[in-house]
């Protein structure tokens, strides 16, 4: 069996790119025959590497990154009839997708030694117009955070820099007049924020989505409708205290295999995949079921009790909850 290692030197402040020697002998441990690629400042490096390393008859591909590098990765495989197993060794920012498998998100080599409990899941992609998502899409003014946190910044601070560049965009958000059809049915009217996941953790919080199964076919989508300053807080609060959110009578929230996004005016809606840009609608988004075979801490996942939150975050969030409370006090 042959491994490939495609990994961003750059992710988690290098230590990915210190771990290599040590992650390829976990693989050479776990029975493959290993080797490396070590993405360029070249334009979706890892996502033509994915792919070519997969039409050479790898057996598994090994992505260690962040978001967007693992996005590439799965651009990479998802459009082939014959698709290798893909193991995650997460060093971004939220690292969104090893929260949801519960995957080691601190240390490279440990998320390497999962692949020696050989447990995997058949998990879903999503796929809006041509390109792959293996976690979340959305659109709207907030969804504008991520592209705006500069990438030291970002290193620097980590997590605590979207909640930081959050708060400074709150008096520029503006809803914009989206259609949105849906399984369900459709919705037109103004729009903070639509996101639609394939898993519990969204840009770092876990609840935004509460009921999030993997792999059931299906998108959480969530529709945020016109809201103001106030009731944005209030909104982030309520689903940093256990995921009430979705009983606000501004949220629309519900199950779909389908979903498709257009505005009404002509203001531009950016999509956002996994982080990063993804054209603009309007946009079909569809989900791919059981497409990629992923290598996940399985005994964990059904355990939802158990935070998988860093002190820190959990901190900030309390912080953040706490500030709300008394803002609707005053």
């Amino acid at each position: 069996m042959k491994a490939r290692l495609i990994y961003n030197p750059s992710s988690g402040n290098e230590t990915i790119l210190k771990s290599v020697a040590d992650i390829l002998d976990v693989l050479e441990a776990a029975g493959y025959e290993a080797s490396a690629f070590r993405t360029t400042p070249q334009p979706l490096s890892a996502q033509t590497e994915a792919r070519r390393a997969a039409e050479a008859g790898f057996d598994l591909i090994v992505a260690a990154g962040g978001d967007g590098t693992l996005n590439e990765v799965v651009n990479g495989l998802s459009p082939l009839a014959q698709r290798p197993q893909l193991a995650i060794i997460p060093g971004g920012t939220t690292n969104d997708y090893a929260r949801a498998l519960k995957i080691p998100r601190n240390d490279p080599v440990a998320a390497a030694q999962l692949i020696l409990k050989k447990q995997t899941l058949p998990m879903d992609i999503g796929k809006a117009g041509s390109h792959y998502f293996m976690n979340i899409a959305g659109g709207g003014s907030i969804s504008e955070i991520t592209y705006e946190v500069p990438s030291e910044y970002k290193s620097i601070l980590g997590y605590l820099a979207y909640l930081v560049k959050g708060a400074e965009m709150l008096p520029r958000i503006k809803p914009i007049n989206m259609h949105i059809e849906y399984d369900q049915g459709c919705y037109d009217g103004d729009v903070t924020l639509f996101l639609s996941g394939l898993t519990n953790s969204v840009g770092g919080f876990e609840q935004i989505a509460p009921d999030a199964e993997l792999g059931d076919g299906k998108l959480s989508l969530l529709i945020v409708k016109g809201a103001n300053i106030a009731e944005i807080l209030i909104l982030v609060a309520k689903a940093l205290k256990g995921g009430s959110h979705i009983n606000d009578p501004k949220i629309i929230y519900t199950k779909t295999s389908h979903l498709f996004v257009k505005p009404n005016d002509n203001h531009k809606i950016m999509i956002n995949l996994d982080g990063e840009y993804g054209g603009d609608a309007p946009m079909k988004f569809s989900v791919l079921p059981h497409h990629l075979e992923i290598f996940a801490d399985v005994d964990a996942i059904p355990d939802r009790s158990i935070s998988s939150e860093t002190p820190d975050e959990q901190q900030a969030e309390q912080q953040f909850v706490q500030s709300v409370d008394s803002l609707k006090q005053k």
